[in-house]
């Protein structure tokens, strides 16, 4: 039955799916073909995109500022904290790297993602429009396969909105990761093996107990809530950027963005989508690898489905391990189309970049996000970035994520037994040091 606001559109044979009920009854798949990926479609058009975005309206008070183009039917069941308004920075110091060291005039933006009221990640905006969806279709439980940082997410909207929620973490894990979801009162299967295997068993447990669970990277919930940024943008700005850097595990984020300029392309609000520079730990770089690959050969036929799994990789960013990238075959085209890149950026010098980072901002930010930082400066020094452009570095989550990262922070105390061993000192002289580290 027709909800008279919105419907799903398989991507695979285009069937019409009419919305949550009939989708969670068939499984979360197409009756037709059985694929896995929908669209949602929204019956005006996007018709009053111009006038939420314009900025005379104010500060909106959270993403639900855009509810007509979320796929909730009713406000009553929204499940909120405020998450998705956060400001995009200015971050000057970048700019002047950049104008110094490669002779570039760029404007360099950061998109605060660590500034969500919930869990300080780019993961709650997904987590409130799943919660709410959920609570609005009188779901009880749920289950999802996750790093960390939408484990952690999750737990707290569910949580919110009085749905349980099992969650599936990879061995290697981060304890804070664990407590953060099970502080809650929520399930934690810490699996014997990787993400792999932690997403085989939540599907298996989905499937056994009859439990809704995320879609991942293409649930249609997830990826409706962060092409949320893309209004954003235009609200704050007034226009698109012209790169977008993001670390990269999944994927949804560069996924929801070219969702959501598709949709309001008719609308003349933007004049191109941006180049997608998506990068890696090298720890953890299949895609990265395969894009590399795919380069050196020309991208000859097939090369989207070429891509190395990795078992049990090891990283020193845990929220990023995801060794069997399934998402490649939808990014890399796109990736490809705007003329971006996949990178890898040495994890080693994740501490200087966060240390960095926090010296000239005073933002602390974490793990993850220093390898979309990371990004921005392998960017530069590959010639990706060039001269004029905007561009906008995603700011994927806080050092709140990760506590015992802020012990490793510390670079700066001297031991003293007498007040004559305390000399006074100018912080400026950290400057250069921190530079040269990276």
């Amino acid at each position: 039955m027709n909800n008279g606001k919105f419907y799903f559109i398989c991507r695979e044979c285009g069937t019409r799916i009419e919305g949550f009920p009939e989708w969670y009854k068939q499984g979360q798949k197409c009756s037709s073909c059985g694929n896995k990926w929908v669209d949602v479609k929204y019956n005006d058009n996007y018709a009053w995109i111009p006038e939420l975005i314009s900025a005379s309206n104010g500060r909106p008070a959270s993403l639900f500022h855009y509810i007509d183009y979320l796929p909730l039917l009713d406000s009553k069941h929204i499940v909120t904290e405020g998450e998705g308004v956060i400001p995009v920075d200015r971050w000057s110091f970048l700019e002047s790297y950049a104008k110094e060291v490669y002779g570039l005039d760029i404007t360099v933006l950061a998109y605060r993602n660590d500034l969500n009221p919930a869990t300080g990640t780019f993961k709650d905006v997904a987590a409130a429009v799943v919660a709410s969806t959920l609570a609005e279709n009188g779901i009880s439980e749920y289950c999802v396969a996750s790093t960390g940082n939408i484990a952690n997410a999750f737990a707290h909207y569910m949580a919110k909105a009085g749905i349980s929620l099992s969650v599936f973490i990879p061995g290697d894990a981060l304890k804070a990761n664990e407590a953060g979801v099970s502080c809650y009162g929520q399930r934690v299967f810490r699996v014997r093996g990787d993400y792999s295997l932690a997403k085989k068993l939540c599907a298996e447990f989905s499937a056994g107990h009859q439990i809704p669970m995320s879609g991942g990277n293409i649930d249609p919930a997830r990826v409706e809530a962060k092409k949320t940024q893309v209004f954003e943008w235009l609200r704050q700005l007034g226009y698109i950027p012209d790169v977008y850097i993001q670390s990269l595990a999944g994927g949804t984020g560069p996924i929801a963005i070219h969702k959501g300029l598709c949709d309001i392309q008719h609308l003349g609000l933007f004049r191109k989508e941006p180049r997608y520079v998506l990068v890696q730990p090298s720890g953890c770089n299949p895609m990265a690898t395969a894009w590399e690959q795919a380069k050196a050969g020309g991208f000859s036929e097939g090369w989207t489905k070429r891509f190395p799994i990795l078992d049990n990789p090891t990283t020193q960013i845990p929220t990023l391990a995801n060794g069997n990238p399934q998402t490649y075959p939808i990014l890399a085209p796109l990736v490809k189309e705007t003329e971006g890149e996949f990178l890898t950026y040495d994890e080693s010098k994740y501490l200087d970049i966060a240390r960095l980072v926090a010296f000239e901002t005073s933002v602390r930010i974490g793990p993850a996000a220093t390898i979309a930082v990371g990004g921005f400066f392998e960017s530069l020094k590959k010639g990706v970035i060039r001269n004029g452009e905007r561009v906008m570095i995603n700011i994927g989550e806080g050092i709140q994520r990760a506590p015992e990262m802020l012990e490793q922070m510390i670079y700066t105390s001297v031991s003293a037994g007498t007040s004559s061993e305390c000399k006074p000192f100018s912080r400026n002289a950290y400057r250069s040091m921190l530079y040269e580290k990276i």
